[in-house]
């Protein structure tokens, strides 16, 4: 769709807004991608104007398309125009966003459930809000009135807010969450963007992974205690970490457990997703080395929706995994779903949720299917469920989650989410992962040791994050010895500097 920016009224500098418009653009006509034609706006498309008058200053959106046309209008200050850029840029894509908003719902004849949010974490706003003062009523009703968020989007996001709450208070300025990642799958599903790889292709890239994987867990332990860090939450994800075998999940998790500053640590989770990778002694193995949590992700409870998305095992087989990991961990167990999924129905939905819950794990969480960039359902297409039926599946599971107990505790958006819809972690009371929270919410610095692994440094008092990024792929990874060194080395900095800064202060912000 094209996009002009109007230059009539008032200098602007619009090239700097194209973000915000674009976001909006994919929000609301998923279908489209901008375009920036030279010369005067003509046939469909979408007109961005700012003017400054003497009382007000607005932003108005122009959307045409199909013969029909709409406008939108957000007002605000004009002396907001003279606050610093950042300030400024703020105000304005505020407006944009909402007058875009109006326009496009209006030609739709729809509001979208987060409503003019277009990022990927809404609890942020919630959060902030009762940070400073205000209820999760107050915070709740901001949503729904400021950024036109659907009643029950609303109310979800500010329960999400209150439990990022707690754990936030529970976090200590010496702590780090860790994560671990291992980039191997037994299979690749249909929905896959992610770098893990098809163990079947990269299996002598396997045990060199696992070498550099232990040294680079080394070297973190030993800058770690250097700088008196320790491990507040860890999480061992990819890819699926019980591809590797008992023995190399034994070397890894023994490196974990002798080098890095793990005492205290009071929650270890890892992602033994495929039931076809799990078995009593890798089970054992992670019992073994201080691992509370595994994560068992069906995706689906029925068979032929599993072989659409290229599983290799059944359902019966995640029956079997759940009551080998059941005499193991107990119930603490996650299990992922995912609403939307080729050859699913509602109606299918429901069963598979029947299924999961007579098995009574600890976390469910249950995700909108998202078509990915490289994940073999975008290249090669074919028949998915419409938002009508994503939204029939999103509502069942909130239904029958609640009714038995559970609670959402994290949620997140992603691009090109079918309906634009959420993703909700749910927990039974006293289960919460608290890794989620905080990854999702940026409350802490999170260490990211393996290939693809990203490293976000958050300084919460000067609304930083830093980014460092490991090499992405496995063989890469292999290779740069010298960027991932830096890298720890620059983390291990910036996390002591942060602790001793807040423990002189007295507090953990």
């Amino acid at each position: 769709m094209k996009l002009w920016f109007s230059q009539a009224s008032w200098p602007w500098a619009p090239g700097r807004f194209r973000f915000p418009a674009e976001q909006m653009l994919l929000t609301l006509f998923p279908g489209e991608r901008p375009e920036y034609p030279d010369g005067c706006p003509e046939g469909d498309g979408v007109v961005i104007t700012l003017r400054r008058g003497e009382a007000s200053a607005e932003v108005a959106v122009l959307v045409e398309a199909g013969g029909r046309r709409e406008e939108g209008v957000s007002s605000f200050p004009p002396e907001k125009l003279d606050e610093p850029w950042e300030a400024v840029y703020h105000t304005v894509s505020h407006a944009l966003k909402q007058a875009f908003y109006q326009a496009g719902t209006a030609l739709l004849g729809r509001g979208l459930p987060w409503g003019s949010l277009t990022g990927v974490r809404p609890v942020k706003l919630p959060t902030k809000a009762m940070l400073a003062g205000k209820t999760a009523q107050e915070a709740e009703r901001e949503l729904r009135e400021v950024y036109r968020v659907s009643p029950p989007r609303a109310a979800l996001a500010a329960e999400c807010a209150q439990a990022a709450l707690v754990v936030k208070r529970g976090l200590a300025p010496d702590g780090m969450a860790l994560y671990l990642g291992v980039p191997f799958c037994p299979t690749r599903c249909a929905y896959c963007s992610f770098i893990s790889a098809d163990v079947r292709g990269s299996l002598a890239l396997v045990e060199p992974y696992v070498e550099a994987l232990c040294r680079e867990i080394e070297l973190a332990g030993e800058l770690l205690r250097e700088r008196g860090l320790r491990v507040s939450c860890a999480y061992m994800g990819g890819g699926t970490p019980t591809t590797l075998s008992a023995a190399q999940l034994h070397k890894v998790l023994y490196a974990v457990e002798n080098f890095l500053p793990m005492g205290g640590c009071p929650e270890f989770t890892v992602e033994a997703g495929r039931p076809d990778t799990i078995t009593a002694d890798k089970l054992e193995v992670l019992k073994q080395h201080g691992v509370h949590r595994i994560s068992i992700n069906p995706q689906s409870m029925e068979d032929h929706v599993l072989r659409a998305m290229g599983r290799a095992h059944t359902a019966a087989e995640i029956v079997e995994a759940m009551e080998l990991a059941g005499r193991h961990f107990g119930g603490m167990v996650n299990m992922d779903l995912i609403a939307g999924l080729p050859a699913d129905t509602p109606e299918g939905f429901g069963r598979t949720l029947d299924r999961v819950l007579a098995m009574d794990p600890a976390n469910i969480t249950v995700h909108t299917l998202a078509l990915k960039k490289g994940s073999r359902l975008t290249e090669e297409g074919g028949a998915l469920c419409g938002p009508e039926e994503v939204e029939a599946m999103l509502a069942l599971a909130t239904d029958r989650l609640r009714g038995t107990g559970y609670a959402p505790y994290y949620l997140y958006r992603q691009k090109y989410m079918s309906g634009s819809f959420e993703n909700v972690g749910w927990t039974k009371p006293g289960a919460v992962c608290a890794y989620n929270i905080v990854m999702m919410e940026e409350l802490q610095s999170v260490l990211s040791l393996g290939a693809g692994g990203i490293t976000k440094l958050v300084d919460p008092g000067a609304r930083k994050i830093v980014r460092l990024n490991n090499p992405k792929y496995a063989r890469e990874y292999l290779e740069r010895w010298d960027k991932i060194a830096a890298g720890k080395r620059k983390a291990a900095d910036f996390q002591g500097m942060l602790a001793g800064r807040n423990s002189a202060r007295g507090d953990g912000r």
